[in-house]
């Protein structure tokens, strides 16, 4: 029995909670922040949530750990609950319902039927492909043939973390199950890929978000990943930038650069090749992330990231500035910069000369053969 008619909108479960219109904008409000969207966003926002039925969601387990889940349900904006309960209609979801058994695969089904072309396929994990995909089994089905029946009539499908979004651990090499991510086995369906080992809490909610307010899919890069949320590299942000653009790195653990929270690039951070909002989120409510620990980034958001390490060995293909260095370096620099200019001087110089030689008036061209 649904505590809620399908037709209620999100202001008014949240009415039913005791919320009165002031705290009601003051949450619309608070979207459009967590959104990075401009305050002039807010109106269209409280229309929608006002408006809007709330989206039908059914949520896949395939091959995964739940970390997604994890990080999902310690969202502090908005909070978890407030997305489950109030947001959307999550009616489906074989880690959180309380339905177990036949009985869940029948809401699922019936889901699928009463509203298709309106719900929301939300994935975790991704299915194996090999033998027929009999290494992740629900209810006696193929996570496989499960994934592609209920995409078959979704809105759109969202892929929760790297695991459905490129693979993960169980895709990397030599791949035993043929694990493969959504993208590879549904293409006729607009998918947005959601990566990280586990993805940012606010991420995820904030997906959900936007899709409830405006009825649309965020904009995507290339990879299918929101704009909003990985259109920056962690490096580009990072509080240890200032230390990577003067040369101060870490160089072994718990070094003297270690301790004055250096840079780990030469420890084998990812960061910056790695897209996604680490060093403007935060995790744990904006206390702190991997390489705010002491860690690099192992750039968990990045297709085929278990297969690019190992993690602790710097990535040659990033030049290093070394703007501090020592005085005997900055003079052999530049002696040899001076070596370098007085050569082509020289080279100038004489091809300059030869050139007005050939000039000279009076002077017989050279033999040519044939003449």
């Amino acid at each position: 029995m649904e505590l809620y008619p399908r037709s209620a909108s999100t202001y008014d479960v949240l009415k039913a909670h005791g919320v009165d219109r002031r705290r009601f904008v003051k949450f619309c409000t608070m979207m459009a922040a967590a959104l990075g969207l401009d305050a002039t966003v807010v109106p269209q926002i409280v229309e929608a949530l006002e408006t809007k039925p709330r989206i039908p969601v059914l949520w896949l387990h395939g091959l995964e750990c739940t970390c997604c889940s994890e990080s999902f349900i310690r969202s502090s904006h908005p909070i978890a609950q407030d997305v489950v309960l109030n947001m959307i209609s999550l009616d489906y979801d074989d880690t959180l319902q309380a339905a177990a058994g036949f009985q869940a695969e029948e809401i699922r089904k019936k889901i699928m039927k009463e509203h298709a072309g309106e719900y929301l396929l939300a994935v975790e994990g991704n299915a194996p492909t090999a033998d027929g995909g009999v290494y992740c089994t629900v209810g006696g089905e193929t996570f496989l043939s499960i994934l592609q029946e209920t995409a078959e009539n979704a809105k759109a499908v969202i892929a929760w973390g790297s695991c459905a979004s490129n693979g993960c651990v169980q895709a990397a090499k030599p791949n035993p199950t043929g694990a493969k991510p959504v993208h590879a086995l549904i293409s006729h369906k607009a998918i947005v890929n959601v990566p990280g080992c586990p993805p940012i809490a606010e991420v995820m909610t904030g997906v959900l978000t936007y899709i409830l307010t405006f009825g649309t899919l965020p904009d995507l890069d290339r990879f299918g990943r929101p704009k909003m949320f990985y259109g920056q590299r962690i490096h580009d942000k990072c509080y240890r930038r200032p230390y990577f653009d003067a040369g101060q790195f870490v160089e072994t653990w718990d070094d003297d650069g270690a301790r004055k929270g250096w840079c780990l690039y030469k420890m084998g951070c990812r960061g910056p090749t790695t897209y996604n909002s680490c060093s403007t989120f935060k995790w744990n409510n904006g206390v702190s992330y991997p390489i705010g620990s002491g860690h690099g980034c192992i750039g968990c958001s990045e297709a085929n990231f278990w297969d690019n390490g190992p993690f602790y060995e710097r990535l040659s293909s990033i030049p290093v500035p070394g703007i501090e260095s020592t005085p005997d370096t900055v003079g052999m620099v530049a002696a040899g910069a001076a070596a370098i200019g007085v050569g082509a001087h020289f080279i100038s110089t004489e091809v300059r000369r030869a050139a007005q030689k050939d000039k000279t008036p009076g002077q017989k061209p050279p033999a040519t053969e044939g003449r």
